[in-house]
């Protein structure tokens, strides 16, 4: 009976042992043991886009010039101005290149007559040119309105001085003058030019202005 009491107690005596022992080495390696947390991973950047305009901006014009590209408006300008130059010089080739070539050209002339047509042009041109000297061609109230991409209006005042046939002459009056791309280039095709001061008996009378109250 003695015996087995000591039997019990060594054996729970060694088992107090090895927990004590246990905890020992569990409450060590917890003090000691390094945690390692993984970081978090940076959020990936949004990349910003840019967004287009339907109208070029002054700053994209400017490029656009720089980068030898010519806005329509100034290219329509410079067809006009071709124009203009032929018309000074007497030129028939550089007055009726402004024009596109086609029957389907139509001119209300100064004169009240109507050309149909780049080769009736041409020979009207052919006809008066040689007569012209000293052609002085000036112009105002000079507009251009695009119309479309494609398309554009050009309006002013123009007054001609020359000497035809050795006799000297001078005229002004209003044009309108429509062109469009053709290709890379500006033509004319259509152009309508009136007197700016109508003979007044030839002005009926419900266009005629009315006199100012006093």
């Amino acid at each position: 009976m003695v015996k087995r009491f000591f039997v019990i107690v060594s054996v729970v005596l060694a088992c107090a042992t090895l927990a004590w022992a246990q905890n020992t080495n569990s409450s060590t390696t917890q003090s000691t043991r390094t945690r390692t947390v993984a970081p978090k991973p940076s959020p990936t950047p949004k990349t910003a886009t840019k967004s287009t305009d339907t109208e070029a901006s002054p700053a994209t014009q400017k490029r656009t010039q720089a980068a030898g590209q010519v806005a329509p408006s100034s290219a329509v300008l410079a067809a006009f101005n071709n124009l203009l130059d032929g018309i000074r010089h007497a030129d028939v080739k550089g007055a009726t290149g402004a024009y596109q070539n086609t029957a389907r050209l139509v001119l209300f002339n100064y004169n009240g007559t109507v050309t149909r047509g780049w080769d009736q042009l041409k020979q009207n041109r052919e006809a008066s040119y040689p007569e012209m000297k000293d052609v002085k061609l000036d112009v105002k109230d000079l507009r251009v309105t695009m119309l479309g991409r494609d398309a554009a209006l050009i309006t002013c005042q123009w007054t001609q001085s020359m000497t035809f046939r050795g006799a000297p002459e001078t005229d002004s009056g209003r044009m309108t003058i429509v062109f469009r791309r053709v290709g890379k280039d500006w033509k004319a095709i259509h152009l309508h030019t009136s007197p700016d001061r109508p003979d007044p008996s030839r002005i009926p009378a419900s266009e005629q202005t009315a006199p100012s109250k006093p």
